[in-house]
Parts: C-alpha cells; structure tokens; sequence
C-alpha cells in the first residue's frame, strides 16, 4: 500500500515542480489526464489525491483558470465515485474554495456544482447547510449581497447573525426608516424555508442593532411565552414582522388576516415587494389559500366542457400546514 502511495506522491510533486517552473497549461492537462486513468480504474482515492494537491497549487499561483477547471473535476470524481457529503469531502472543497481569487470567473462554475453533488448524495435536497454557509460567508464578506442571501437563508444556526449583520450594514447606507426592508430580506425568506428559528434570530439581530446604534428611538416590549417583540412606533412594517413572528405561534388564519389588514396601508406603499412571500406564508403557516390566477379563457372552456379549469368551481387540495418549529436541517 505504502509503495502506491509513494507513487502518487511522486506523480504529485512532478506536477507540482512544473507549476514551480511555470508551465501551468502543462501541469494542468498532465494532471487531467493522470486523474483520468486513475478514475477509468476506479481508484478514486488516488484520482482525489492527485486533483486537490494540484489544484491548490495551481489557485496559490495565481492560476484560477486551470486551477478552478481541476476543481470542478474534483467535484465530478466526487460524483462518479459516489461520496457522500462529509468533513473530509467538504473539506476538500472548501479549502480549493478558499484559495480562489473572487473575481474568478470559474469560482461560480465550482460553486454550483458542490452544491449539486451535496443535494444529490447527501441528505439536504437544497444543499450541505455548511457548504453554504461558507459560501454566503465569504459572499457576505465581499459584499455580493445578493448571492449571499441565497446562500445563508439555507445555511447552518450561525447563518441568521452573518446574513442579518450583512442586511444591517447595508440598511446603514439607506435612509433610517428603510429599517423594515431590509430586516425583511432576512426574516422572510428563512420562513419561506420553513426555518421559523432563523426568522426570529434574524429579528432579534436587526432590532438589538437597531437600537444599540440609536439610542433616542422608541421602543417598547411586546412578550408571548416563548419570545420577545419590540414595538417601534416610528417603523410599523418593522412591528408588522414582529407580530407577525408571534402570530406565527398562534397560527389562527384569523389572526394573520387581522395583522395584514391593520398593516395593510403599509405594506401597500412597498408597491407589493412583500405580497408574494406573504401569500406564501399564509398558506404555510395558516393554511389560507393563495389566490388563483384568472385566466378568462381557461374559465370558458373549463364551463363549455364541464371540465376542472380555472372557472369550473373545483377544488384544490388543501394546502400543507408547516408548524411553527424550525424544520430539521435548516438551521
């Protein structure tokens, strides 16, 4: 065993001696060829070995193009050999993640192909929470805000301070009653994923930071059993999406139309920014119906023929129900 090892390693240093001498075109083919030989033998550990040692070198280079391509490769030997998402496997590609320069355009290429070999084999259909953690971490740190968000709201428990710290710095440069939509850009989306935790986290963060940086604002307390509203009487939407938090516990569908009509003036001058992630919520959690489209046509031959279209008066199927409780995984 010790002797094939040996081997690898030697193939790997001749590799590696050919990017010290600049010749990473060279090294970069040698190296996709080497690993295809090895992986035609279904040696997978050795096809691994050999694109993780080179790719690092080739991304400490400077070289992202050939560096990135030996990457993705990585991935697709992941992919062909079936592994599973782990603290090796991941490691793997978060350290070759690391080493990209951000403006890389093969960074994203890589990006999305771990996270379509961590749906597919491991056990979160919308990706390793961790991969995307580190992902919407270093997103974050870059201020590519909208990437970030995509890939925090489907994160680990430490996602909500990272993506709400990020929403808050952004709302800084904005006018101050702006606050509730960009508490929002966290809050909603992790209800939209069923993570009712990460929500109130990500409440809890924006309002703390609210009213740590202002200290004149006006705040009082509104308290259920299990948590915690601050009432701003400057911001309502933000007091919108606390009660809305609390009403959450309750899930009364009559509850949650009472909370949008008091609110609804305001929530009408975001020109229905929210309408459709609360249409969605209220299906989620108050099993309300979302409203279904017209389309005249539809509804005319639906009576004509007797048939079940639009107009026809048939019914769906009840929407599902998520309880209040973060589902497992999300956070």
């Amino acid at each position: 065993m010790s002797g094939k090892a040996d081997k690898i390693d030697k193939i790997i240093a001749r590799l590696q001696e050919r990017i010290a001498e600049g010749q990473f075109y060279e090294a970069q083919q040698q190296t996709r060829v080497v690993a295809a030989r090895y992986s035609k033998a279904r040696n997978w550990d050795a096809a691994i070995d050999i694109l993780y040692n080179v790719a690092q070198s080739l991304l400490k280079a400077g070289q992202g193009g050939s560096g990135g391509d030996l990457s993705v490769l990585l991935v697709d030997v992941y992919k062909q050999a079936e592994l599973k998402p782990d603290a090796v496997t991941k490691g793997r590609l978060l350290t070759c993640l690391r080493l990209f320069d951000p403006a890389e355009p093969t960074r994203k290429k890589f990006i999305g192909e771990m996270m379509s070999w961590s749906a597919k084999f491991g056990e979160y259909p919308a990706g390793d929470p961790e991969l995307h953690h580190v992902v919407g971490s270093l997103y974050a740190e870059e201020h590519e805000t909208y990437e970030a968000e995509r890939h925090l709201v489907l994160g680990t428990k430490e996602s909500p301070e990272v993506l709400t710290r990020m929403e808050y710095e952004w709302y800084k440069e904005d006018d101050s009653h702006t606050a509730p939509v960009y508490a929002a850009r966290a809050i909603l989306p992790y209800l939209l994923v069923a993570n009712v935790r990460a929500a109130n986290a990500a409440y809890q963060a924006f309002s703390s930071a609210l009213i740590a940086d202002n200290k004149s604002l006006g705040v009082e307390e509104v308290s259920s059993i299990s948590s915690v509203v601050k009432v701003f009487p400057s911001l309502p939407l933000l007091n919108f999406l606390g009660l809305l938090l609390l009403a959450l516990q309750k899930g009364s569908p009559d509850l949650f139309r009472q909370l949008r009509t008091n609110y609804a003036r305001h929530i009408a001058e975001l020109g229905g920014a929210w309408d459709e992630a609360l249409e969605m919520i209220a299906e989620m959690y108050f099993g309300i119906q979302r409203p279904r489209q017209s389309n005249p046509l539809l509804d005319m031959m639906g009576n004509l023929f007797g048939g079940g279209g639009a107009g026809s008066g048939a019914k769906k199927p009840p929407a599902r129900r998520v309880e209040a409780p973060t589902s497992e995984g999300l956070d």
